[in-house]
């Protein structure tokens, strides 16, 4: 009987590193020369996000989802630089470690951003974007965004203690949920807000305040994004849930504006959280888009 085993490409393996000085984990899956997809996370929580949806694409593409510093897993080292640039900076560390040159992109709520000043960095190395409720359009935010934009009017101290009051547990649990209907939030797990709230030390609350604050200055980069494609163009894939009060269904058709050879597809019942309530619905049409793509240098 032979001892040799099939490698396992469907499997996601959980592994550690050192990337710019963090200690950093990030779950992986698929074959080690595939075509990569990189999937930075949103918030308020971690790589746990794709999970699911990595064994469904590991066939054919090789998925890689760090957590940032500062959340899931990954270290919280001080002296790290804990805004959009750092992170952007750290997923550029991230695919230098693992020699990535070109790649598609998953970009979903401040992954979007943080993932776009990445590709606005090095554009050539964009082979595609698969694009999920991620917002760079100010004027078709949605009404959850509204009493935010009023808190960027006044103090930044004062700012920071109204958005501390909202990084609570219950305060997770409004995030993962936001406007889905009811049937629709018994699909989502309890463990999402569990899970990302028992990794939460005061430290933690005290960096995501920083983050959350720092979309005000953050807003003032909407125009670079749409520059960036606008100019490059890089092929796309909208998929979206519009049952989301911070991003609904005029921010995925926004994109268009500088995107109009893109693929839109609305999920219609879907809200924010696409990967936990319409997984297969969402791998059906990621997986002939990356089929589609160039992953070979530019």
């Amino acid at each position: 009987m032979s001892n040799t085993q099939t490698p396992r490409f469907d499997v996601v393996k959980h592994r550690r590193a050192d990337i710019v000085g963090v200690d950093t984990f990030y779950r992986e899956a698929g074959p080690a020369d595939a075509p990569v997809l990189l999937l930075p996370h949103g918030y308020p929580c971690s790589s746990y996000e794709f999970r699911s949806l990595m064994p469904m694409l590991a066939d054919r593409w090789r998925l890689l989802a760090p957590d940032f510093p500062g959340c899931g897993y990954s270290g919280t080292p001080e002296g790290f630089r804990y805004d959009f640039d750092g992170y952007a900076a750290f997923l550029e560390g991230f695919l230098d470690y693992h020699r990535v040159v070109r790649f598609a992109l998953y970009l979903h709520d401040f992954g979007s951003q943080i993932g776009l000043r990445l590709a606005a960095k090095h554009p050539g190395r964009i082979a595609g974007l698969i694009i999920q409720n991620g917002d760079i359009y100010a004027d078709v935010l949605g009404p959850k965004y509204k009493p935010l934009l009023e808190l960027f009017k006044r103090p930044r101290a004062e700012t920071r203690a109204k958005i501390a009051e909202q990084v609570t547990r219950d305060g997770f649990r409004e995030e993962f949920l936001n406007k889905v209907a009811p049937e629709v939030a018994e699909w989502i797990s309890p463990d999402l807000w569990e899970l990302h709230w028992s990794l939460m030390s005061s430290r933690r609350r005290e960096i995501a305040v920083e983050v959350i604050a720092g979309l005000k200055e953050n807003l003032e980069w909407f125009p670079r994004y749409q520059t960036y494609l606008c100019t490059h163009r890089p092929p796309a894939l909208i998929v979206w849930g519009p049952q989301d009060d911070y991003m609904p269904e005029a921010s995925a058709k926004a994109y268009l504006r500088d995107l109009p050879q893109a693929r839109l597809h609305l999920i219609q019942d879907g809200g924010h959280w696409l990967l936990e309530t319409h997984l297969t619905d969402v791998v059906t049409v990621i997986r002939p888009f990356l089929a589609g793509l160039a992953f070979g240098a530019t």
